[in-house]
């Protein structure tokens, strides 16, 4: 098994803090990312093992078992557990099918002398868990739907309910890392990340939006036509609206989580246009209006 070396894949020092990491692993995953390089093999590989880089060094845990371990970290606990076992000397063996047996010798002869390649153990170990970042647009967050993506080499297909937050999981079982001797496989946590480039805030499940309205409708009242998630909505305001006024529209807002038919709320923010560069006779007309209003 060839070494990649994860700190270079993202270009950081090993010394690199978390967040140092997490900066890197977003750039990167943005660069390469299979929507934006359609059909190009190079920007897909890049993209797989820059997932996997980060898979290992955004966790603290396993990426204190990648900088002891090497590309054998996988099996970190095995290998302690035989090292500890060998200082015991009773007899543990350890059998694992996740790596050849040549790979086999010269690691635990490495770590414990050639005596230890005879030594073999029934023990079953799970499988590390992975994870993996996901970035969906907030208008595909808004219905269920099928998505593949490609993870370390396997192209897996899920469905993605409506609803789904920023930064929140969804656990593949089994497909993390391979168990050791016949133990189970580790999971894939897939971390959904929203890109929001609407005019539209979410907040939960309501949805905030602001309208500009011109002084006139917001003085004398009537009929408007908005723009909701799911299309057009007309809207009727009273005379007299005031800047910053708030209306709500019901079950106009985002879908709410796994339960079907169910929607938040639309929450519209006047926010009241004065005009400019008024015409003499618009002038003059406001100045009988301030006039009448003074009388």
């Amino acid at each position: 098994m060839e070494f990649i070396d994860y700190y270079k894949v993202l270009g950081v020092d090993k010394s690199a803090s978390q967040e140092e990491i997490k900066k890197a692993y977003r750039k990167l995953a943005r660069k390469y990312h299979p929507d934006l390089n359609p059909n190009d093999k190079e920007a897909e590989r890049k993209f797989k093992e820059i997932n996997e880089a980060n898979e290992v060094l955004s966790n603290p845990e396993n990426r204190k078992k990648y900088d002891e371990f090497g590309k054998d970290w996988q099996h970190a606990e095995a290998f302690e557990q035989a090292r500890r076992q060998q200082s015991y000397g009773d007899g543990f063996r350890y059998e694992s099918s996740d790596f050849g047996e040549a790979d086999y010798s010269d690691f635990f002869e490495s770590l414990f002398g050639s005596t230890f390649g005879s030594r073999k153990s029934s023990r079953r170990f799970k499988g590390e868990d992975y994870r993996a970042e996901m970035q969906i647009h907030i208008r595909d967050a808004w219905q269920t739907h099928k998505k593949t993506f490609n993870f370390m080499g396997k192209d897996l297909r899920i469905t993605v309910p409506a609803g789904i937050s920023d930064a929140q999981e969804i656990k593949l079982k089994g497909y993390g890392g391979k168990g050791s001797n016949g133990g189970p496989d580790g999971d894939l946590y897939i971390v959904f990340r929203i890109i929001n480039d609407t005019d539209f805030k979410r907040v939960g499940d309501d949805l905030y939006k602001k309208v500009e309205l011109d002084l006139y409708t917001a003085v004398l009242g009537g009929e408007i036509t908005v723009e909701t998630f799911d299309g057009k909505a007309k809207i009727k305001l009273k005379p007299g609206t005031t800047n910053g006024t708030k209306m709500r529209l019901k079950g106009k807002g985002f879908p709410v989580y796994k339960k079907e038919g169910k929607f938040g709320n639309l929450i519209l923010d006047f926010q009241i246009q004065i005009p400019t560069e008024l015409s003499e006779r618009e002038i003059e007309l406001f100045n009988e209006l301030a006039q009448l209003r003074k009388s």
